[in-house]
């Protein structure tokens, strides 16, 4: 299977994937700003800087580089031309373009009866300040775009919210605030790869934040039907195959949705399992492929 791989050639996913394909795939690895469109009267093509894609089965989507308005929709038409063009994308621009936006993602989710926390969404620093209000006054307040827990953090001071809510109204940026859900000190990183579900908890002492990147520290869970099914009615909500699913047990006993990322990171994920999720990411690229591309 011919797979290329839209990733930081020196990523550890990059790495890994390559590993696990070994000399069973073709693995070529490439940045989004490398492709390039082709129309003209008879056909249209899609390519790389320095090679056509004519050969290739599968496309798998591991980062989403930075850029422009102009430069992000431009990736996202070119990913959806080569689906229409019979290859396999995964994750499908729809998927990814659903969950870099935490909004439509928590919408989504939100429609299919999964519970998230109480959020509020606005544009001025006077609705801003009537959510914090309406939320109780203990907030976290994130950017609408983004992930592994930067530019998150809590607030519960409304002095400090109008001083942030300033800020973030002057950046031209969304306004985007949750409830604080009172928790136990761990949440759930349940990770879908097509009809399979892995899942770790992740705790962490020392911040608010459950991130591995942040001193979170894992270990694996047993799953329960219930888990299972808030990862697959999530994913399937934003169209993701491949989707990194975080869930917090709140102290009321509801577990809520918190995000759905359709570049699920597994570093942490495969040691705490000893899974090899990269294999398991292939091998269901390779069942898509032998589907003649449809989703399952």
């Amino acid at each position: 299977m011919n797979i290329l791989l839209l990733a930081n050639p020196d990523s550890w996913y990059h790495r890994d994937l390559r590993r696990a394909a070994g000399d069973r795939h073709r693995l070529q690895v490439a940045e989004h700003r490398l492709l390039r469109a082709h129309l003209c009267d008879s056909r249209s093509t899609i390519s790389l800087s320095d090679s056509a894609l004519e050969e290739t089965d599968a496309v798998l989507v591991r980062t989403m580089e930075t850029g422009s308005l102009e430069q992000i929709v431009f990736r996202m038409d070119v990913l959806g031309q080569l689906a229409s063009a019979g290859k396999v994308v995964v994750n499908s621009p729809r998927a990814v373009e659903a969950a870099v936006d935490k909004y439509l993602a928590l919408a989504k989710c939100q429609r299919v009866g999964l519970s998230i926390p109480e959020t509020l969404v606005c544009q001025t620093v006077d609705d801003a300040l009537d959510a914090f209000d309406v939320l109780g006054g203990d907030i976290v307040v994130k950017p609408l775009f983004g992930g592994e827990g930067r530019g998150i953090f809590r607030v519960t001071d409304r002095d400090a919210a109008t001083r942030c809510f300033r800020m973030l109204v002057q950046l031209q940026a969304i306004v985007y605030v949750q409830r604080f859900i009172q928790h136990e000190g761990f949440d759930l990183r349940l990770l879908v790869i097509g009809d399979r579900v892995l899942g770790m908890r992740r705790i962490n002492e020392r911040d608010w934040r459950f991130n591995v990147s942040r001193g979170a520290t894992t270990e694996s869970i047993e799953l329960t039907e219930g888990l299972v099914e808030i990862a697959q009615r999530a994913s399937t909500a934003i169209g993701a195959e491949v989707a990194g699913v975080d869930v917090l047990p709140g102290r009321d006993g509801r577990l809520y949705l918190l995000e759905v990322n359709a570049v699920p990171g597994w570093k942490a994920l495969a040691r705490t399992l000893n899974v090899d999720v990269a294999a398991l990411v292939l091998s269901h690229l390779e069942s898509r492929v032998r589907g003649a591309g449809a989703p399952h």
